[in-house]
């Protein structure tokens, strides 16, 4: 387990899962998981697959689901997490249509197959290489790619000092990162997507990417 993973596995544990489920259970998806859903399911989901990386209880797998997507697969670093999305999936009775994997993506990546619809949930904030991640995840994606990241604003800069500070001092891995998200687009545009939804939602940007009819001839590698 690299440094990385191990920090996600301290930081996601078992007390954090029950949290968010128990959040999720009585006001559903947060406002910016929401706007994202909205985005997507706006643009037909509807017999698709869902690729859903880092995504926690499965807030977004089970809402495509509910929206006509036909099946998802759920990659998550925390073990807590990944076992609390798989219970939920099957309360729902999503359990035949789900199959969540625990792992980092990036070594994970080479073993997934393409989905119609990735995405990426505050996922990126978490990782050190954000270029990676986003070449990688962005390969797998038909035909949507959503993702909510922080926004680059002076408070939550502060606000990521402040979390980083803390992690050192519990001598935890796990670090908060707000990645450009100029960048993370240019990769997304050289891999054949283009922007089609943007919005806001507190200190989150939600982004939403298409693939173009006539790509780039090449892709980006960071």
């Amino acid at each position: 387990m690299n440094c990385c993973h191990e920090g996600l596995e301290r930081e996601f544990n078992q007390r954090s899962a029950a949290q968010k489920l128990a959040a999720y259970r009585r006001a559903g998806p947060d406002p910016s998981s929401q706007v994202l859903i909205d985005a997507l399911v706006a643009r037909n989901v509807r017999d698709a697959t869902l690729l859903d990386i880092g995504g926690g209880v499965g807030t977004i797998q089970h809402a495509l689901l509910g929206a006509g997507a036909r099946a998802s697969v759920g990659v998550d670093a925390s073990r807590a997490y990944v076992d609390t999305a798989t219970t939920e999936s099957a309360r729902r009775g999503y359990a035949s249509r789900t199959h969540n994997m625990h792992g980092d993506f990036i070594a994970l990546a080479d073993s997934l197959a393409p989905a119609e619809i990735v995405t990426l949930d505050r996922v990126i904030c978490c990782y050190p290489d954000m270029p990676e991640l986003v070449r990688l995840s962005v390969a797998k994606a038909g035909r949507l790619y959503g993702l909510v990241v922080p926004r680059p604003l002076w408070w939550v800069q502060f606000a990521r000092r402040a979390i980083n500070g803390k992690a050192r001092l519990e001598r935890s891995p796990f670090r908060f990162f707000v990645h450009s998200i100029e960048q993370i687009t240019a990769i997304t545009r050289a891999n054949g997507f283009a922007p089609v939804f943007a919005a806001t939602s507190g200190v989150w940007q939600v982004c939403l990417y298409e693939r173009q009819v006539n790509p780039p001839a090449t892709t980006a590698t960071g």
